[in-house]
């Protein structure tokens, strides 16, 4: 039997571990399909290999994430870097080589300190 485990999971961005992940942590996705198909007139169907690499990674942390102002920091100046997000004991890997951050998160204040989500474009995203 297999336990899951959200402590098992590590998020890097460049060099630097991201700690205070939020309720909804991490979640990533190839932004276009891998394939797309046309059908002919006879219904001869090709299947057209796309070549985009883009991923959408996606990064919750808590308000007072000790890394929240460095990703602030770094959307501004437009810093590219490595973000991998890994999970040894269920064999997960997503992220890229080359990543930047999307835009300044949106921020709400409240009753309770809310989650930040930050948006990370990867320009050539990969799972394992």
């Amino acid at each position: 039997m297999t336990s899951y485990n959200a402590k098992d999971c590590v998020i890097t961005w460049g060099s630097t571990y991201l700690t205070g992940l939020g309720e909804d942590m991490v979640s990533g996705e190839k932004d276009e399909e891998m394939f797309s198909t046309s059908v002919g007139a006879q219904g001869d169907v090709i299947v057209n290999e796309q070549n985009n690499d883009l991923g959408t990674v996606t990064v919750t942390l808590q308000a007072t994430s000790p890394q929240r102002k460095l990703l602030i920091a770094d959307a501004k100046s437009g810093a590219i870097k490595p973000l991998w997000v890994n999970n040894k004991v269920l064999g997960i890997s997503f992220g890229g080589t080359q990543a930047r951050i999307k835009n300044d998160p949106e921020l709400s204040l409240s009753q309770e300190a809310e989650d930040i989500e930050f948006e990370f474009q990867v320009f050539d995203y990969t799972v394992s």
